[in-house]
This record gives C-alpha cells, sequence and structure tokens, in this order.
C-alpha cells in the first residue's frame, strides 16, 4: 500500500493530534506514515509508539524550515530516519528559538489591530513545540473576527510585502541544512518545489547530495510530476509524495493519504539511511 510522507500534527501547526494522525493513516488503508512536523522530531517519536500499537509502520522525520539567501526565498527540506541526531537536533532548536521570537513579536502587533487575550493565542500553541501563525489565526477566528485561516485577515497580517504583522527571522542555509542532514545519516528531500518556487535552487542542491525530490502534493504545478520525475530519473533521486496535511489549519481540505509515495520508493529511503548507519560504523 502507498505511503503519505509529509504530516503535521499540533506538536508543530496541524490541528490533528499525532495518535489521530496514525489512526487517520490506518482508517485509510495506509501502511506507512511519516510525522515531518516543523523543526521538530518530537511528533515522530511519539507516532512511533502509537504505530507500532496500532500496526502502522512509521518513518520517522521532519521538515526543516531553511533559506535560500542567494534568491531571498525559503526551500523546505524533508529529512527521514536520521540515526545522529546531535547536531540536527541542536539546529531544529535554534530554528525554533528564532521562531518563537518572531512570532512573539508578530502577536504584539496583532493585538494592536484586534484586542484579543494574548493568552487566548498561548492556549491554541497547547502542546506545540513553538509558536505558530496558525495559533495567532485559531485565536482571532475563535474570537469571531474571521472564519478561515488563510484568508483577508491573514493576507491583513501576513502578507509577504504588506502584512501589518508580518516578522521575518533567521533560517538556517538550505546547504548548511542539507550538510547537516547528510551527517545526521537523514535522507534528504526537496519539500514541494512548487510553494516556494524552489525550482531553480535544484541543480545545486542535487551537487551538493540531495537524495531526492516530492513530486506529488496538493500544491504542485501541473507539470510537476513528469518535470520532477525526469530529474529524479537522471540523477537516480527517489521520487516522494506526501499530502503535506495539517487538518484544519490548512490552506485547503486534503485528508490524509491525497499524495502518496510508492512502496518501492520508500524501500529506497529505509534502505539509503540503512547504508548511512553502516557508513558511519565503519568510519568510527
Amino acid at each position: 500500500m502507498p505511503a503519505d510522507l509529509h504530516c503535521h500534527s499540533k506538536i508543530s501547526d496541524g490541528s490533528t493530534e499525532v495518535d489521530e494522525l496514525v489512526l487517520l493513516a490506518k482508517n485509510k488503508g495506509l501502511d506507512t506514515l511519516s510525522v515531518t512536523d516543523h523543526d521538530t522530531l518530537a511528533g515522530s517519536d511519539r507516532a512511533a509508539v502509537f504505530g507500532e500499537k496500532f500496526g502502522v509502520r512509521i518513518i520517522k522525520g521532519v521538515e526543516i524550515s531553511c533559506f535560500d539567501y542567494e534568491r531571498k526565498r525559503n526551500v523546505h527540506l524533508l529529512c527521514y530516519l536520521p540515526s545522529s541526531r546531535e547536531r540536527l537536533s541542536s539546529m531544529l532548536r535554534t530554528v525554533n528559538r528564532n521562531r518563537k521570537q518572531a512570532v512573539q513579536l508578530a502577536i504584539q502587533k496583532v493585538m494592536r489591530a484586534y484586542p484579543i487575550p494574548y493568552d487566548m493565542i498561548l492556549r491554541r500553541s497547547a502542546g506545540s513545540n513553538t509558536l505558530f501563525k496558525q495559533h495567532i489565526m485559531r485565536a482571532l477566528m475563535d474570537a469571531g473576527y474571521t472564519n478561515e485561516m488563510f484568508g483577508d485577515v491573514y493576507r491583513k497580517l501576513f502578507d509577504s510585502r504588506f502584512g501589518i504583522a508580518r516578522v521575518d527571522f533567521e533560517h538556517p542555509d538550505i546547504f548548511e541544512g542539507l550538510r547537516i542532514v547528510r551527517e545526521s545519516g537523514g535522507v534528504a528531500v526537496l519539500a514541494h518545489p512548487a510553494v516556494y518556487d524552489s525550482y531553480d535552487i535544484i541543480p545545486e542542491l542535487i551537487k551538493n547530495g540531495l537524495d531526492g525530490i516530492e513530486i506529488s502534493y496538493p500544491r504542485a504545478r501541473e507539470d510537476d510530476e513528469d518535470v520532477l520525475g525526469r530529474i529524479c530519473d537522471e540523477y537516480g533521486l527517489i521520487r516522494t509524495g506526501g499530502t503535506d496535511f495539517h487538518g484544519g489549519n490548512g490552506s485547503a481540505p486534503h485528508p490524509l493519504g491525497t499524495c502518496t509515495t510508492s512502496d518501492e520508493e520508500v524501500g529506497k529511503i529505509i534502505a539509503l539511511a540503512g547504508k548511512r548507519v553502516s557508513d558511519t560504523q565503519k568510519i568510527v
């Protein structure tokens, strides 16, 4: 059965508990799931416990928020099955600290425009590894200022050019992030290229050790599977698919399992991660 290798829980910016994600996967008929919360492996580790309980194979993973400083745009990197976490975890802690500081500043700006209590936002982040814009939006929805996560109010606050509460924060350089993923023994996959227009950087990422590309995802371009699939074939990269599931905190309704990865490609991820563990042991 196919696998969904990209989803988010309440531990980052999703609306769904980890155990619910695993049960949703089981009920959907998915044998394999990867909980890839933003900049934390906590959701993935917790999913492994429930996966064993409910009979769903869990591929441990994380989505890393990086930045392409040459082109001035975000780039997200999926890391699967890291075997050595020390440097990876250090980088993720820094990202989360920077994000929390930025969102706290954003909250102050939001509260000037919308008189909601600070604690109301914090309560919506309960269980999350840090603060996200979705927690702010959920509080605004519950306060009656909007009935949608990514509508006019979101654009007023967080539009990339004109948002009155937009606060940027420092991300790791994409090539540094890729290097740390490889050093951790993880399998590095470029996430949803269309979302941040990451196409131009693909050749450089391949030269620096990229292992795969997410070619199937809800916000993909019409020709992504063909174009990106040919790149994967040419360079021997792994093809993945994932729903980028956020539950009720998503931009559109996409149930878990909307986009998937074949058993063959999942096998390649597992084999490559295993080889890196073996190679590391040989070096040591």
